[in-house]
């Protein structure tokens, strides 16, 4: 058999190729599937209410907080606690090598002890000088200096009871006691080191009342008097929003951070915040009520002018909404129009959105939303 040129069987494979593309184009008639529905994070405008609330994020903390120390130098002996351990009034925190203080207390009681017997002394001759004076053996002039030195054998006396007070005292001082209950927040100082008097060994955060510290800045300080009124809102708590009233504002400027610090006590307990943990602190301000806010990554920009997209509940779409800008805000964007709280708007990605577009909502946390 003649074989057949090397052009014809590729021209032949080509053929067969296309054909069998062509067959199984003809085959399958189904149309392409729509991709699924996007994503996106809806939410409700705030209320004008809310639209100029200063917000600050703080800390909590106690309201009484004391730095202990010894009342007398020494080495530490001891330390009997940790951060973090609750403590009584009158516990002990710490202990200093208590020998000095011992020996001071001794060497207060000897010198007690001679004061005394010259006390003594100076009152048998006092005695023995007024007899002879009743019989006129000597001048009241010598009476005179008798009795002067019993004065200040007295004296003595007092002294050396007063400074073995004192010596007992400072013996007492070797044991560091917490003055009331509540939380060790900081330890400055170890087992055999040497501390001074009042030198800091632990900060005791007392049990009560908890506040929270904000950071104002110097060109906003001038707004806020004690007693305005605020609203606390700790990080951990879930959502939790307890009432608070501004209690104090410091009266200068922190040196590197050029912030006022400012206290806002709790106007209600909330057993479950712990010393340390974040909270915002929301004060509210003088809004026109008209005026809603929304977050700035929900503003579009359609035909030139400024807008949000609105979700249909019912249909899933969303259309676009033509808004008026009154002003920009760290939390927002005011609007100078009220938009109804039940409202649902998209909050990001709004530049990747079209008129009718069909959306999954969700949550700030991702959470499908069943409107």
């Amino acid at each position: 058999m003649r074989a057949l040129p090397l052009s014809h069987v590729t021209l032949c494979a080509g053929l067969l190729a296309l054909g069998s593309a062509f067959a199984l184009g003809g085959c399958d008639t189904r149309a392409a599937a729509p991709p699924p529905p996007r994503p996106a994070i809806v939410i409700h405008p705030q209320a004008g209410e809310e639209a100029r609330a200063e917000i600050y994020s703080g800390e909590l903390r106690a309201r009484f907080e004391s730095q202990l120390g010894f009342r007398v130098a020494g080495k530490i002996r001891a330390r009997r606690v940790d951060v973090g351990a609750k403590v009584t009034a009158g516990q002990v925190l710490a202990e200093l090598d208590p020998l000095d203080l011992q020996l001071q207390v001794t060497s207060a009681q000897a010198a007690l002890a001679s004061a005394r017997a010259n006390r003594d002394l100076a009152q048998s001759e006092f005695n023995r000088y007024r007899a002879l004076l009743d019989k006129h053996y000597i001048s009241q002039t010598q009476f005179d200096t008798q009795a002067n030195a019993l004065k200040a054998a007295q004296a003595q006396v007092a002294q050396a009871e007063a400074a073995l007070a004192v010596a007992r005292n400072q013996a007492e001082y070797a044991a560091l006691r917490a003055d009331a209950a509540g939380t060790i927040t900081a330890i400055g100082a170890e087992a055999g080191q040497v501390v001074a008097a009042g030198q800091p060994i632990a900060t005791l955060a007392r049990d009560g009342a908890i506040e929270v510290e904000i950071a104002v800045p110097e060109n906003r300080v001038a707004d806020y008097r004690v007693g305005r009124p605020a609203v606390v809102e700790p990080w951990a708590a879930g959502g939790q929003r307890l009432n608070a009233h501004l209690r104090e504002i410091a009266p200068e400027a922190d040196r590197a951070s050029r912030t006022y610090r400012v206290r806002v006590a709790l106007d209600e307990s909330a057993p479950a915040l712990r010393l340390g943990q974040t909270a915002r602190v929301v004060f509210a301000g003088d809004a026109d009520p008209r005026e809603s806010v929304v977050p700035l990554a929900a503003l579009d920009r359609q035909a030139d002018q400024a807008a949000v997209w609105v979700l249909d509940p019912r249909t899933r779409q969303v259309h676009p909404r033509s808004v008026r800008v009154r002003d920009y805000r760290e939390h927002g964007v005011v609007l100078d129009e009220t938009l109804d709280g039940a409202l649902w708007i998209v909050a990001a990605g709004v530049h990747k959105l079209h008129d009718g577009e069909v959306i999954a909502p969700v949550d700030a946390r991702n959470r499908p939303l069943a409107l």
